[in-house]
């Protein structure tokens, strides 16, 4: 597992096609960057720890993180730290597959997200 490359289970995949229907936002690299906040923003620890990677989305850590990969990365190494972990690539590539597939698994649950504006409001609350 690494970070060069993210690649997502076909249930996030299906979660995130009716995030992108729901919202009107075009690219996956958005929605998951809510996503990871959505998590990260949950203090407890993601009860899993194994992510199957089966399907053909994939995009590259630079596409994902964009201008801001150095804060996300900061932020994966912190709550690594903050779980008891060694900030090591790995444990941070693995870091953010769980809390990216349980970003994605927060929004997509939501029953109150019919829009762009509901998504922005789960920010402000």
């Amino acid at each position: 597992m690494s970070l060069d490359t993210i690649r997502l289970s076909q249930p996030a995949k299906d979660q995130l096609i009716k995030l992108k229907r729901v919202t009107g936002i075009k690219t996956w690299n958005v929605l998951c960057r809510w996503a990871l906040a959505t998590s990260l923003a949950d203090e407890s620890t993601p009860l899993v720890r194994d992510i199957v990677a089966d399907s053909n989305l994939e995009m590259s850590w630079r596409t994902f993180a964009g201008d801001q990969r150095d804060l996300y990365l900061a932020l994966l190494r912190q709550r690594c730290v903050d779980e008891g972990e060694q900030p090591s690539d790995e444990a941070v590539a693995r870091l953010l597959a769980v809390h990216l597939h349980r970003g994605i698994g927060y929004l997509s649950g939501r029953t109150d997200m019919k829009s762009i504006e509901d998504l922005v409001a789960t920010a402000v609350r």
